[in-house]
């Protein structure tokens, strides 16, 4: 099957002068998560902690983290880019510099965050730059958005492992950026738990075949 290039554009981020106004407003979203029946938006329970991860098309990665132990909630949306309450369709323009990616409320007691960023790094793969497989673009780029430095660290620390197995392993170096996270932008309501809704849709996920050391 042959794949069409994107347009430079998109494989770069776009400067704050090329960048898509967005809105004031956030988009209407879901309330309720489809599958765990637990609310996707804040507050949520004292004692859990949140993370956001990008590895590519969020439908797919979405329902990785759902099925975790440990995990209380969800959510897909858009973040780590500079149009404030993007849509999908300007996000995949590829001119608001964010990133799908999916919040992750978890309950480190049942699901340390070092178990949950195995899964991240065994689930895709992060040597891709701006893509994952055949989805090219700023938004299929490989991020994890700490909420602390307390797991900035745990991250850091578990990237350099998975980096040396790559290594090991003859693959390529690690682009995954590690960044504070910035506003969460929830996406629109059918794009959350997406695969729950629609069972036979796309799943781009793929790892590298790579086990953390």
């Amino acid at each position: 099957m042959f794949f069409q290039s994107p347009p430079e554009h998109k494989l770069r981020m776009p400067t704050a002068a090329e960048a898509l106004p967005g809105r004031a407003e956030p988009l209407p979203t879901s309330g309720t998560h489809a599958v765990l029946g637990t609310p996707i938006k804040p507050p949520f329970p004292a004692g859990l902690q949140q993370i956001i991860v990008g590895m590519g098309c969020f439908w797919g990665a979405e329902r990785l983290f759902w099925q975790l132990d440990g995990v209380y909630t969800t959510a897909v949306g858009y973040s780590a880019g500079l149009t404030p309450n993007p849509t999908y369709e300007e996000v995949c323009s590829g001119l608001t510099g964010h990133n799908e990616v999916v919040l992750v409320v978890f309950d480190p007691e049942v699901l340390p965050l070092e178990e949950l960023l195995r899964v991240f790094w065994e689930s895709h793969d992060p040597t891709q730059g701006m893509r994952q497989g055949n989805d090219q673009g700023t938004q299929y780029r490989s991020g994890i958005y700490v909420s602390d430095m307390a797991q900035r660290a745990l991250v850091e620390t578990s990237k350099a492992r998975f980096a040396d197995a790559l290594q090991a392993a003859g693959k390529g170096a690690v682009t995954t950026e590690i960044l504070p996270a910035t506003t969460f932008f929830y996406a629109e309501p059918y794009h959350q738990q997406y695969l729950h809704k629609n069972p036979g849709g796309y799943c781009g996920l793929a790892g590298t075949g790579v086990c953390m050391r």
